[in-house]
């Protein structure tokens, strides 16, 4: 484990980030990583298409959203 240096505004963003996201500063920070290398190794594949990979290979699995009507008042 090493200690990475960022800029005072980057932490700001890291800090709040991971009060909305339940995750200590540093989970934030290595999921911010880790999002940022499959992305700039995928890039043929969209975030969603990333998350829901990465989702896959933990084992979870979750039901496929379906669009609302149009017009519909939900």
């Amino acid at each position: 484990m090493g200690i990475v240096n960022i800029e005072d505004e980057l932490h700001d963003q890291l800090r709040r980030a991971s009060k909305v996201s339940c995750r200590s500063i540093n989970a934030q920070a290595a999921y911010w990583i880790r999002i940022g290398m499959l992305c700039e190794t995928n890039p043929t594949l969209s975030f969603t298409e990333i998350l829901t990979r990465e989702l896959q290979a933990a084992g979870v699995s979750a039901p496929p959203l379906t669009p609302e009507p149009a017009g519909s008042d939900a």
